[in-house]
C-alpha cells in the first residue's frame, strides 16, 4: 500500500541536545510492505522515499508503534510515533480518505495482523515522478518549445504559452482544472472555446495581441463569473462586448485597449469590483450612461474618437402615447417585480436587463429621448490618463430621459449653469 504525502521525520532526541526539527515537510512517498524477494517470513515494514533519498528508510512496523495522532486526519495530517528509532513520522498534504486507508493498514501490521489479509506493496525505490513536488508553473515562450506529444501536467496553476503561433486553445490546457493564471498572448487565436469556462479556479486570462473578434456570451455565464478577476483583450479585433459580459462582476483589472471597439458594455456599472480599466486607441464614440457608477482607481480612454457632446440635440424616440409593452416593461422593473424565463419569453428578458435609467431614477425600455453629455473622469477615477493630446480629461457620456417633462427640467437646469 502506497501514499503520497508530505513527510517530516522528527528525532524525539533532538530537544535534549537543544535541537528542533525544520518544522516543514517534504514531498514523499510512503509503503507499507515487504523488501523484494521475501514472499513468506520476514516484518513488515514502513518505508518513506523522497526525492534526495530514492531508495528510502524502512522502519519496522509490528510492535513497534507507540502512538497514533489522528486529530487532524480530516485535513491530511496524521503522526505516527515509533518506539525504535525514537522518532516521529509527521504526515501532512496527503488525500484524508487515502491517508485515513493507509494508518489503518499500518494499525493492523503493528496489531500483526497475519500478513496475507494487509494490503502490501513491494518495497521498491520511489520513481521520480512520485516523489517530485508537482509542477505548478510552465512557461513557454517560442513554438520550439511547445509540447507536442505529452500530456501538461495535471498540477499546473500558471500555464504561459506565447509566441508559439497557436491558432486556436489546446484542448489539453482545458483540462488543467487546477489553473488560476493562463497566458495565452502573442499568438493567432481567433475563437475562444466555450469550455474555457469550465476551468473554475481561472482568475488571471490574458490573451493581448491575438486575432480575436468576439468574446463568447457563453463565457461569461460560465464559471468564471466566480472566479475571474483580471483579463486581458488588448490589441485584438474585437468591435463589441457581449451584453452577458457584465456579469464578470468579480472583474478587478479590465485591458480592452488597441481593438476595434464602437461601445463598452451596456451595463457595464454592474462591475462593482473593477478597479483598473484601460480601454485606449479604439473607435468609442461615447460612454454608455452606467459607466458613472464606476469606482475606479485608474482608468484610460486616450485616444478614443470621441464626438463633441451637444444636449440642446437630442435623439428623441418617445412614443406617445406609452405602448402596452412599454408601461408592463417599466412597472417591473420600477417596482422591482421578479420575472425570469419561467414567465416571460426569453426575448423579453433580454430586453428588460438592458432597460435605460432616466434621470428621475425611473425605467425606460424603448421609449425615451437620448442625448450626450459631457463627463469629467475623475468623478468616476481616481487617476484619469488623458483623454487627448490637448490635456483633456472630460468624455462624452449618455444621458436617458424617460418624458418630455424630465428633458425639460434638464434643459432649464443646463441653461441656466450655462448663462
Amino acid at each position: 500500500m502506497r501514499l503520497q504525502c508530505e513527510v517530516e521525520v522528527v528525532s524525539r532526541l533532538l530537544p535534549t541536545c537543544g535541537l528542533r526539527g525544520r518544522g516543514r515537510g517534504t514531498r514523499a512517498l510512503l509503503s507499507l510492505g515487504r523488501p523484494p524477494g521475501r514472499t513468506r517470513g520476514g516484518g513488515v515494514y514502513l518505508m518513506v522515499c523522497t526525492a534526495r533519498d530514492r531508495v528510502g528508510v524502512r522502519y519496522k512496523v509490528q510492535e513497534n508503534i507507540e502512538r497514533f495522532f489522528t486529530r487532524f486526519v480530516e485535513e491530511g495530517k496524521a503522526t505516527v510515533r515509533l518506539r525504535e528509532p525514537a522518532v516521529d513520522v509527521c504526515l501532512s498534504k496527503a488525500n484524508a480518505s487515502n491517508l485515513k486507508n493507509f494508518l489503518s493498514a499500518v494499525r493492523l501490521a503493528h496489531q500483526g495482523t497475519d500478513i496475507g489479509a494487509l494490503p502490501l506493496s513491494t518495497l521498491v525505490p520511489a520513481k521520480n515522478s512520485e516523489v517530485e513536488k508537482p509542477k505548478t508553473k510552465m512557461i513557454i515562450t517560442s513554438r520550439r518549445d511547445y509540447p507536442l506529444t505529452k500530456n501538461f501536467p495535471y498540477s499546473l496553476e500558471h500555464l504561459q504559452t506565447s509566441y508559439c503561433k497557436l491558432a486556436r486553445i489546446d484542448m489539453r490546457v482545458l483540462c488543467l482544472k487546477k489553473l488560476r493564471k493562463l497566458d495565452l498572448s502573442h499568438n493567432h487565436i481567433k475563437q475562444l472555446p466555450a469550455t474555457i469556462g469550465d476551468l473554475i479556479c481561472l482568475q488571471e486570462l490574458n490573451l493581448h495581441d491575438n486575432h480575436l473578434e468576439s468574446f463568447s456570451g457563453a463565457l461569461c455565464n460560465s464559471t468564471l463569473q466566480k472566479s475571474l478577476q483580471f483579463l486581458d483583450l488588448s490589441q485584438n479585433k474585437i468591435k463589441a462586448l457581449p451584453i452577458q459580459f457584465c456579469q464578470l462582476r468579480e472583474l478587478i483589472n479590465l485591458k480592452l485597449d488597441d481593438n476595434e471597439l464602437i461601445r463598452l458594455p451596456f451595463k457595464i456599472g454592474q462591475l462593482d469590483h473593477l478597479r483598473f480599466l484601460s480601454a485606449a486607441r479604439n473607435k468609442l464614440p461615447f460612454l454608455p450612461s452606467d459607466f458613472r457608477k464606476l469606482c475606479l482607481e485608474n482608468l484610460d480612454l486616450f485616444g478614443n474618437p470621441f464626438e463633441q457632446p451637444n444636449p440642446l440635440v437630442p435623439n428623441i424616440q418617445l412614443k406617445i402615447p406609452l405602448t402596452l409593452l412599454e408601461c408592463a416593461a417599466r412597472a417591473t422593473v420600477n417596482y422591482r417585480i421578479p420575472y425570469g424565463c419561467h414567465l416571460l419569453p426569453s426575448h423579453l428578458c433580454e430586453d428588460l436587463e438592458v432597460a435605460k435609467t432616466c434621470q428621475c431614477g425611473s425605467a425606460c425600455l424603448s421609449s425615451f429621448i437620448q442625448i450626450t453629455v459631457t463627463m469629467n473622469l475623475h468623478h468616476v477615477a481616481h487617476t484619469v490618463v488623458l483623454v487627448d493630446n490637448m490635456g483633456g480629461t472630460e468624455a462624452p457620456i449618455i444621458s436617458y430621459f424617460c418624458s418630455l417633462d424630465c428633458y425639460s427640467q434638464f434643459l432649464d437646469r443646463y441653461l441656466q449653469s450655462n448663462g
